[in-house]
């Protein structure tokens, strides 16, 4: 009895053996399923024959021709020997050339005419053709259509996975089941699975070739969507902690400053989530300087005024250790107390932390991914914070949360991501948005200049030093580029420090330092040991200067207007005037437009709008990781409208049966089981 592809092992395929098998799943095909669904990297057109008198160099062609000489042998040296043979059609001679493939004299037989694909070199008016692909004329396996192209191991050849494909799809083409239900395919104008599969590989036209690739993009979205609303589903019945005691007076009264209403609608609803005996998974998204920090601090008190433990996670020490010295004179004022984890925490005191958290002595918990360590055990945490999130996969967030027994979950972003992108990004999480700047928050002035104002610039950030302020310069690459005009972190600071600003105390900080290296540069810019950072983007991350007043971003062209906001955030956090220079080599119209956008506005959300207008939505979506989840086919960035159509049609099938018990959707049920368990691995 023949299976599904999906539950046979690629063992029983005609033509596999155990050797086979383990060459294959070196590429990740275990099962039929697995092949079957083994996309090609690309295609290449060999449909078109043209004639030898048309062939050009340095390009492909495919051509029919007649062997009209004897395989010729020359020995270069050991272990590189070539075979040459010419070849005719009725508009002139090509040599085709073969290396260190002596089989080439048996297949290729003077006399026979064969099809040739390969890439052209002309050398002194003579055509040649190097290692072609060939086969008989009356053939059309690999010449004469449109060839998929795979991604190899060793031992896996073109031909081979070509041939074991096709054999794959023609014993189990017919056993084939559809996870996407007839009425969504209807509606989508979708093609059904076998179609699909057999269009990716062997597609008998490029229109056939879009039509599959729509339908199995969709198919990876719609499960995809499917399965983060249904988590979402899942998690939002999920029993969790109740807190009674719900009064936030206490700490805001504690404050020096007032909520905006934008922070107190986002209190409100993580006080409904906390009250209402169901586990909060809340996503709080809001622009740089919004205020999220303080959001969290609350949801951090109330979780100890309910007796229970709480941990707050960042991304690095430095952003670890700032909430844990602005946050903890707070919470402490009011009896909780507060400790901080990381990884450079002595030995000796890792151990006093770790008993005083297992005991319950400690209520809060800042750190870093110290906290996840195996050796930490909370007594009793009941809310796990995670800032910054884009920095974390995951697991790791899980990982928090399984310190306790249905544990309230926030994660903080400050990537302003419009709305509509949200839903699909965060489609697992409840969002709530702070959209308001708290009052006094200053205008950051913005320039955009070229090359030409080099030298007025560097006197500008002169004079910014010697008033008592500080400055990022901030440089898209670590190290000179031979290939790209861009500004290296550790060049431009050579040169600056030799030549510009020897006088001026500089530090650098890019993602090849170490650790320990990065931590130490950012404190001494942080203390005022330096005055001027020179760095790369691993600043944009939540580090809080109130002296810095300058940020001067390099080669600007070159980041998502997104990305250049958030470089921008670290300054203007302080009384004094900042400002933020924009150095563009390129002034392109679509510069100029994005240009202008950033020296015309300070708010996030609508920079972020410009940004998915201009760019697309490629430079949002590395905001999320999803476990070790990869597509094989589907690209976030590229097909945007499938995304969404994908993601209507997951709505309207939960709505329809949010348990996918029906039995017409047992498949995506199949699916959406699979992918939720890779999510949370």
């Amino acid at each position: 009895m023949v299976t599904r592809p999906q539950d046979t092992d690629i063992k029983y395929l005609k033509g596999i053996g155990d050797a086979k098998a383990k060459q294959l799943l070196r590429l990740g095909v275990l099962t039929v399923w697995d092949l079957l669904t083994y996309f090609p990297v690309r295609f290449e057109d060999r449909s078109k024959i043209i004639k030898i008198c048309e062939v050009e160099h340095d390009k492909y062609a495919c051509v029919n021709a007649t062997v009209i000489t004897p395989v010729s042998e020359h020995y270069i040296r050991k272990g590189l020997t070539y075979y040459k043979v010419q070849v005719r059609d009725d508009s002139g001679i090509l040599t085709c050339i073969f290396f260190n493939n002596p089989y080439i004299k048996t297949y290729l037989k003077r006399g026979y005419e064969y099809s040739f694909y390969g890439k052209i070199n002309i050398r002194r008016g003579a055509r040649e053709m190097l290692t072609p692909e060939f086969e008989p004329s009356s053939h059309s396996e690999c010449t004469k259509c449109i060839v998929p192209v795979y991604a190899l191991t060793n031992g896996i050849t073109q031909k081979f996975l070509r041939k074991t494909i096709a054999e794959a799809y023609k014993s189990y083409s017919k056993y084939l089941i559809d996870p996407i239900p007839p009425e969504i395919l209807r509606e989508y104008s979708l093609c059904p699975i076998d179609f699909a599969i057999k269009n990716i590989h062997f597609p008998k036209d490029f229109d056939s070739l879009e039509i599959a690739k729509k339908r199995l993009i969709f198919e990876e979205f719609f499960i995809l969507q499917t399965t983060l609303r249904k988590m979402k589903s899942t998690a939002g019945k999920a029993t969790g902690i109740s807190f009674s005691k719900v009064d936030a007076s206490p700490f805001l009264s504690s404050l020096p400053f007032s909520l905006t209403n934008a922070q107190r609608q986002v209190c409100d609803e993580i006080i409904k989530d906390l009250k209402s005996g169901v586990v909060m998974n809340r996503l709080v998204q809001g622009d740089v300087g919004s205020g999220k920090t303080v959001v969290a601090a609350l949801a951090l008190f109330l979780c100890a005024q309910n007796g229970y433990q709480a941990a707050m996670m960042a991304p690095t020490e430095v952003l670890a250790r700032q909430h844990y010295n602005d946050l903890s004179p707070v919470l402490e004022s009011l009896g909780i107390k507060c400790t901080l984890l990381t990884g450079s925490t002595t030995a000796k005191n890792k151990k006093d932390i770790y008993d005083k958290l297992e005991n319950g002595d400690i209520d809060i918990a800042f750190g870093t991914h110290a906290l996840i360590t195996e050796k930490v055990a909370f007594r009793n945490l009941a809310l796990a914070i995670t800032d910054e999130q884009h920095r974390f996969g995951v697991r790791q967030r899980m990982l928090l949360g399984e310190k306790g027994d249905c544990v309230h979950t926030l994660v903080m972003t400050a990537t302003p991501i419009p709305r509509t992108l949200a839903l699909i990004v965060y489609g697992d999480l409840d969002i709530s948005v702070i959209d308001e700047l708290p009052p006094g928050r200053q205008r950051i002035d913005t320039y955009c200049v070229g090359e030409d104002m080099r030298e007025r610039i560097n006197n500008f950030i002169r004079k910014e030093i010697e008033k008592g302020n500080r400055a990022y310069i901030v440089c898209p690459a670590v190290e000179e580029s031979e290939t790209m005009e861009i500004k290296s972190a550790q060049e431009h600071y050579d040169f600056l420090s030799r030549n510009i600003f020897p006088d001026i105390p500089m530090g650098i900080v890019h993602g090849k330092m170490k650790a320990k290296d990065k931590e130490s540069a950012m404190c001494d810019f942080i203390c005022g040991n330096t005055k001027i950072l020179v760095s790369t983007t691993v600043i944009e991350v939540g580090v809080n200067v109130p002296e810095a007043t300058l940020m001067v971003i390099e080669n600007a062209e070159r980041f998502g207007l997104s990305q250049l906001h958030q470089l921008r955030g670290r300054v203007g956090r302080g009384k004094e005037k900042s400002y933020c220079v924009l150095f563009c080599n390129s002034f392109s119209d679509e510069t100029k437009e994005r240009m202008k956008i950033m020296t015309k506005s300070n708010d996030g959300f609508e920079i972020s709008e410009t940004d998915l207008k201009l760019r697309g939505p490629g430079d949002f979506f590395g905001t999320r990781q999803h476990g070790e989840i990869s597509f094989k086919i589907a690209n976030l960035a590229n097909d945007f409208t499938v995304l969404k159509d994908s993601g209507i049609a997951a709505e309207k099938l939960l709505l329809a049966d949010p348990d996918l018990s029906n039995d017409e959707h047992y498949y995506i049920r199949l699916e959406a089981e699979k992918l939720s368990q890779k999510l949370t691995l």
